[in-house]
């Protein structure tokens, strides 16, 4: 989402990098939706209580759609406009898939947030603080573009929210976009219950097998929506609860070796899951992101 007096993202502060965390949990990723304005089950659309938008906050914006470009094949473009402050749209075939911004502060890391859609902010940000979330930042208008606020769930996850006016979101569903989230929580439990009251997910669990955290995926009307799992105990006590972002690639294997080559760092290489590969790496700022490649894609 584009940015007035620092909209969507507001580069709230959540941990980028996340050393260990994720390991096995890939074995049952699935495919996001893409957003569109279909009407859901509920009568909403698709859109609501789904992934929406994603974006990077960046302390060298400029070298940071360098590298995604060169990674993903993105065609990114700056808002000329001075009250969206250097934001840019990441796109694929015309299509937007996501935002690359400057920090509002130095002191802030660097890292991927996640957006899910609502056709009320106000509501949901009521709604959530009712159920034990923290209101990190209140909702706010980013110019004509819609209305966002930014939430820190009882796991102490920062998730936002968009409600479009005239931004709708992104694609997603299609190699180099935006493919599926997850979250990394200290107390997983407290988390899912958030998110089944607030956004109306539903949960199940998948086995690990012995000695190793359960996995958790989120639907909603039925569908897949995000995953979920408590953090690996090996990961620092400093990392906070988070949501990490995968996008979704033809070849991970070759995308890692690209990324690498532009200057990203391994913390994952590609490994196998039942439904494909994954990656994780972290970029040349140290932003956590993942690959993945579906079997047969």
């Amino acid at each position: 989402m584009v940015r007035a007096a620092r909209g969507p993202g507001a580069s709230v502060p959540i941990a980028a990098r996340a050393d260990g965390s994720s390991a096995g949990a890939k074995q049952v990723l699935e495919a996001s939706p893409m957003s569109d304005p279909t009407p859901s089950v509920s009568g909403r659309p698709s859109w609501v209580g789904r992934p929406i938008w994603v974006e990077l906050a960046s302390s060298d914006a400029p070298a940071a759609r360098a590298f995604y470009a060169r990674v993903f094949g993105w065609d990114v473009q700056v808002n000329p406009d001075p009250q969206y402050g250097g934001y840019a749209i990441a796109n694929v075939d015309g299509a937007p898939v996501a935002g690359i911004g400057p920090k509002m502060s130095p002191d802030m890391p660097t890292f991927w947030s996640l957006y899910l859609g609502t056709d009320d902010v106000d509501a949901l940000a009521a709604a959530a603080q009712a159920a034990g979330a923290t209101i990190v930042v209140p909702s706010m208008v980013v110019g004509d573009q819609g209305r966002f606020a930014a939430i820190q769930d009882p796991s102490g996850a920062v998730v936002s929210a968009w409600q479009p006016i005239s931004m709708a979101g992104f694609v997603s569903g299609r190699p180099n976009a935006f493919a599926w989230a997850e979250l990394n929580a200290r107390g997983i439990d407290k988390a899912v219950a958030f998110y089944e009251s607030v956004l109306g997910w539903t949960t199940d669990v998948f086995p690990m097998g012995e000695g190793r955290a359960p996995y958790m995926r989120f639907f909603l009307d039925g569908q897949p929506v995000a995953g979920g799992m408590e953090m690996n105990p090996a990961v620092p006590a400093s990392v906070p609860s988070y949501w990490s972002v995968y996008f979704g690639v033809a070849d991970a294997e070759a995308t890692f070796r690209t990324a690498v080559e532009a200057g990203a760092t391994e913390m994952m290489p590609p490994t196998p899951f039942p439904g494909g590969r994954f990656a994780i790496l972290s970029d040349p700022e140290g932003a956590m992101f993942c690959i993945r490649e579906e079997a047969g894609a």
